[in-house]
């Protein structure tokens, strides 16, 4: 008889690592994938800060996308044209907003914390004569809170200082999604299961309808805010008119926080130049928000996103913390993609319930 061949016998063999005891490899099994998961929620939480970014890329070009479907309604021409047609118009805006804030804003940007925290402290001395304590120091606090998030917003409209690298890869991938957006879809939707793709592709078009929607109405309650106060409170002849007006149409892009913050400092500034100024800032800020909600809002609320206020204040106040101004602003767009993620699953399921009950009907 011949010999067995030691080399196939080797073959054969199990590798020294590998674990016999069926229940000690599951185990060990299930242990792997704690750790892949725990390594997964590390990474992910690592690269946090670039994957908003890329989605702040995503928002971007979803408002170029708009505004170029916008332009095809009324222009015969390519998307590749009237996308130029948008970033064009867009450049032109900008270079605008950039040349008036250098020339007539950027002073009075300088000068506003240092007078948004004067009044402050005028308004607690004022209640504390009338008896109601107020604790200095928390006020500053909160005042020194403030000013640093709208000194960040101001720096976007006085110059380039501060998130420019940021703003850049927002704007460049913005730019390539936009130019070729099916590209990317069908990239991502070629590394998921073929059974998972068409749910994919179904729920990529709602989400892009949705934030095209949601952007929209975002921006028009925007120009109307921060026209209205700007033309209002330079017929009054209230100091920082453009610098208010401005802050108050970019701030209005946060629903809920945007609308007290510009308030508070339309008010602060107008009691600057007396009682008389201030209570018209007031009145301004009653006028503008309740046009805004009552007749504006309704108006296109048909075409946006209707979202829980309490929901998008609780992830602007968590995505604050976490990422900053960017995180803040980016809260509402975030929470409208969860939505629709989250009714797009609920369809599933309920397609799938109707499935599995419908020979159940029929054999009753």
């Amino acid at each position: 008889m011949t010999e067995p061949d030691s080399d196939t016998e080797a073959d054969h063999r199990p590798s020294p690592a590998r674990i016999l005891n069926p229940e000690i490899r599951f185990e060990v099994q299930r242990a792997m994938a704690w750790v892949a998961v725990v390594g997964l929620a590390v990474l992910f939480v690592h690269i946090s800060q670039s994957l908003l970014v890329i989605f702040g890329g995503l928002v971007f070009a979803a408002m170029i996308d708009g505004g170029a479907r916008l332009l095809g309604r009324v222009l015969p021409v390519g998307r590749s044209f009237r996308i130029l047609i948008v970033l064009l118009l867009s450049i032109a805006f900008f270079l605008w907003l950039f040349y008036f804030a250098g020339s007539n804003i950027s002073q009075e940007a300088a000068q506003l914390p240092t007078l948004v925290q004067q009044q402050s402290i005028r308004t607690m001395t004022w209640l504390q004569n009338r008896g109601i304590a107020v604790d200095f120091g928390m006020v500053q606090n909160l005042a020194g809170q403030l000013m640093s998030g709208v000194g960040m917003v101001t720096s976007y409209i006085g110059g380039f200082v501060g998130g420019l690298t940021t703003m850049f890869l927002i704007l460049i991938i913005g730019l390539y999604v936009a130019l070729e957006p099916r590209l990317y879809e069908r990239g991502l939707g070629w590394m998921l299961p073929r059974g998972s793709r068409d749910d994919f592709h179904v729920t990529m078009l709602r989400m892009a309808s949705t934030m095209r929607r949601l952007l929209a109405g975002r921006l028009v309650g925007m120009v109307f805010e921060g026209v209205l106060t700007y033309a209002l409170l330079a017929f009054w002849g209230v100091p920082m008119a453009a610098l208010l007006g401005i802050l108050t149409g970019l701030l209005a892009f946060l629903p809920n926080v945007g609308a007290v913050v510009s308030g508070l400092l339309m008010v602060l500034v107008g009691f600057s130049g007396g009682v008389d100024m201030g209570l018209y800032t007031i009145a301004v800020y009653v006028i503008v928000q309740g046009f805004d909600g009552y007749v504006v809002v309704p108006l296109i609320a048909r075409k946006t996103v209707d979202l829980a206020p309490a929901l998008v204040l609780g992830a602007q106040l968590i995505m604050g913390i976490l990422f900053g101004i960017l995180g803040l602003f980016l809260a509402d767009p975030l929470m409208a993609m969860i939505k629709v993620m989250l009714e797009r699953r609920s369809e599933r399921l309920e397609a799938g319930e109707n499935t599995m009950a419908t020979p159940t009907l029929h054999g009753a």
